[in-house]
């Protein structure tokens, strides 16, 4: 009877691999059951690292990519440092705290290429008192994403690979697979001012979940909800999920006006 009961506790530590890990790690919840839902665990898993990407002259300036990372990293910021690894020296940190990110939370490293890049980051992950790592990496192999994984289990900080090459540089052939948790494809979507004023509303985002380990892929429209929206998408100094709240699903690509409603807090 106990060489069965070690047999089944071998198969419920598979499964937990499997199924994206520990459960002790945690998720960061969107605060949206449509997004949610999609996620394992009811939100963003904690504790791993995620892709985002974006396309055409995105895969360059990554300006989209950049803002949405921002968005879902801000919450993290509040537990931690967040460390982010630069190819270029162009992160512009008031344009951060505009999207609610606390740049007094933030260290920017500038690699001089994309080993280096990775390197930092593995090195970061593993270090006390780093809550995020965002790394700008035109691509992560099965093994240096094997590798980030392990560095985020270390201290169970939360990885953000923004997929970015450098102005100018020969695209790199696609990896065969990734063990990324998460891969998100952004890009940027007109905003819509307040009903009755004239302007720019809150930034909006068309926003895919193309790949998502233990759980379902999506499509939405996203954008800052409109209690960032004063000074400037300012930061709204209370406990909040992400800030960033549903506008419509992307599946068949009609989109409907923005919902009256906030993030869960």
């Amino acid at each position: 009877m106990s060489d069965f009961r070690g047999l089944d506790a071998v198969r419920a530590k598979i499964a937990a691999i499997e199924a994206t890990g520990r459960a002790d790690r945690g998720v960061l919840p969107f605060g949206d059951e449509r997004i949610d839902g999609c996620l394992p665990g009811g939100g963003l898993p904690l504790g791993r690292w995620h892709e985002v990407c974006g396309d055409g002259l995105e895969v360059e300036t990554a300006a989209a990519p950049t803002a949405f990372t921002a968005l879902l990293t801000a919450p993290l910021a509040r537990r931690g440092e967040v460390v982010w690894v630069l190819r270029r020296d162009d992160l512009w940190a008031p344009g951060l705290s505009g999207l609610g990110f606390p740049p007094e939370r933030l260290i920017q490293v500038c690699a001089r290429d994309e080993a280096e890049a990775l390197s930092v980051m593995e090195d970061a992950l593993g270090t006390v008192g780093v809550a995020a790592v965002v790394g700008e990496v035109e691509a992560a192999d099965l093994t240096a994403g094997r590798r980030l994984q392990l560095a985020c289990e270390k201290r169970q900080a939360t990885g953000f690979l923004i997929r970015r090459r450098p102005y100018g540089g020969t695209p790199r052939r696609e990896a065969t697979g990734s063990a990324a948790a998460t891969r998100w494809r952004v890009a940027s979507a007109p905003s819509e001012p307040p009903a009755g004023e004239f302007g720019l509303g809150a930034p909006r985002f068309r926003v895919e979940l193309e790949r998502c380990r233990g759980g379902r892929t999506g499509a939405w429209l996203m954008e800052a909800p409109t209690a960032y929206d004063s000074g400037a998408y300012s930061w709204e100094k209370t406990d909040v999920a992400h800030p960033l709240r549903l506008v419509a699903d992307l599946g068949d690509r009609q989109l409907a006006p923005a919902q009256p409603f906030r993030l869960a807090g």
